[in-house]
C-alpha cells in the first residue's frame, strides 16, 4: 500500500508533536520530505510552509492545502506543591484527560507527566464524583514536591501533548494521536510525489500548503492564501466517520471508514471544482463519499474560499473516527485514495482552466 519509506515519513509526521502554536518541529520534517518533490519551499512568519511545482507563468495555480496542527493543551499554573494546572490548545476534550500519560515541551526538551485520577475508592460520588471535569480540575504530576523544583523542569506556557503515538490495528487501520491532521500534510505531501512522477502530464502550477493553526480559526491559510492568491484549491481534512456506536447518521450523516475519501457540497465548496473531481473520481475508478455543507466546513477552506476577489475551493477529506482523542483511527486505504484523487484531479486541469458558476 505505502513503500517502507512512505510510512515512516508519516510515523515521524505523527510522532513529533507539533500542537496549536507550536507547529515549527513537524514542519521542519514535513519540508524536508516534499522538498524532493517540489522546485521551491517557503515558510511565512508563522510557520506555515509551502512546496511549489512550476510549469509556467501563463497558466492558473492550483492549491493543494492540509492545517498542520494538532490539538494539545498548555501549562497554565503550577502550584506551590509543584502540581501543573493545564488550559486547553484548540478543541481539546477533558472528558478524556484524566489518567494520561504527557509530554511537556521547551526549550530545554522533554518532560513526562501524569494527568493526575483521583481513586475511584476516594472519590465523593455524592457530591459529583466521577462528573466531567473542567480544565481547571485537570492537574499534571510530573513527580516533584515544590513549585521551586517544577519550575526548573517547565514554564508558564509550555505546550502539552498526550503520549499515544501511531500503531496498526491491522494492514488496513490505523490509530493514534495527531492523525487530524497531519495526515493531511502526508497526503498533499504524497500528492505533490505523484504529481511531479507525472510532470509532463501537468498542465497547471501546484503549490501544497501545511498550515499552522486552523484548530483555532483557520489563520495559517488565510495568510498564505491571501499572500499567493491561487486560482484555485483542494483543501484536505479530516471528518467524522459516523459507523460506531451511539451515532445519529440522520444528524451528522453517513460515514463510514474505507469506503473513500468524501466529498463536500455546498457553502465554501465550488460547484465546479467539485464536478471535476466527480469527474475524475469517477474515471479513475476512486470510491468517495458525499457529505453536505451546512453553514461552513469546520476547516481551512473557510479561510481560504473569500481571500481578495474569492478562491474557487473544494474540500476532500479522510474518514476518522474518535476525532481529537488519542485513539483517532483511519484508514489507509481511504488515506492512499485520496492521495490519488487529489493528485489526478490537479493533473485533469487544463492550461486556461477556469471555474465559474
Amino acid at each position: 500500500m505505502f513503500e517502507t519509506a512512505s510510512f515512516e515519513f508519516l510515523e515521524k509526521l505523527i510522532a513529533t508533536p507539533s500542537p496549536v502554536g507550536y507547529e515549527s518541529e513537524g514542519q521542519k520534517i514535513w519540508k524536508e520530505f516534499i522538498s524532493a518533490y517540489s522546485d521551491a519551499t517557503e515558510s511565512d512568519a508563522y510557520g506555515s510552509a509551502m512546496a511549489r511545482l512550476t510549469v509556467n507563468n501563463d497558466v492558473p495555480t492550483i492549491m493543494l492545502e492540509a492545517h498542520a496542527d494538532e490539538i494539545g493543551m498548555v501549562v497554565q499554573h503550577i502550584s506551590d506543591d509543584g502540581f501543573i494546572t493545564l488550559n486547553k490548545l484548540g478543541g481539546s476534550d477533558s472528558t478524556i484527560a484524566r489518567a494520561k500519560r504527557v509530554n511537556i515541551f521547551n526549550k530545554r526538551g522533554r518532560v513526562s507527566g501524569v494527568i493526575g485520577n483521583t481513586a475511584i475508592h476516594l472519590q465523593d460520588t455524592k457530591n459529583g464524583g466521577g462528573k466531567q471535569p473542567a480544565w481547571k480540575d485537570i492537574y499534571v504530576d510530573i513527580g516533584v514536591s515544590s513549585k521551586e523544583e517544577a519550575l526548573e523542569l517547565v514554564q508558564i506556557g509550555d505546550p502539552v501533548t498526550y503520549i499515544d503515538e501511531l500503531e496498526l490495528l491491522n494492514d488496513e487501520i490505523i490509530t493514534g494521536r495527531a492523525l487530524d491532521n497531519r495526515i493531511g500534510g502526508f497526503a498533499i505531501a504524497h500528492a505533490m510525489k505523484l504529481i511531479k512522477e507525472n510532470k509532463k502530464d501537468l498542465k497547471v502550477n501546484v503549490l501544497a500548503l501545511n498550515s499552522v493553526q486552523e484548530e483555532i480559526g483557520g489563520f495559517g491559510a488565510r495568510m498564505m492564501a491571501y499572500r499567493h492568491m491561487p486560482d484555485a484549491a483542494i483543501v484536505t481534512d479530516v471528518t467524522h466517520a459516523t459507523d460506531t456506536p451511539g451515532i445519529n447518521q440522520k444528524e451528522h450523516g453517513s460515514i463510514k471508514l474505507g469506503e473513500g475519501p468524501t466529498l463536500q457540497h455546498g457553502g465554501a465548496n465550488h460547484i465546479a471544482i467539485v464536478e471535476l473531481i466527480e469527474k475524475v473520481a469517477f474515471e479513475k475508478k476512486i470510491n468517495i463519499q458525499h457529505e453536505a455543507t451546512s453553514i461552513r466546513t469546520g476547516t481551512d477552506t473557510d479561510s481560504i474560499f473569500f481571500q481578495r476577489t474569492g478562491i474557487p475551493s473544494a474540500l476532500i477529506s479522510l474518514p476518522l473516527r474518535y476525532m481529537h482523542s488519542p485513539v483517532e483511527t483511519a484508514s489507509l486505504i481511504d488515506l492512499e485514495n485520496l492521495i490519488t484523487l487529489m493528485a489526478e484531479s490537479v493533473l485533469a486541469m487544463q492550461p486556461d482552466q477556469v471555474f465559474t458558476v
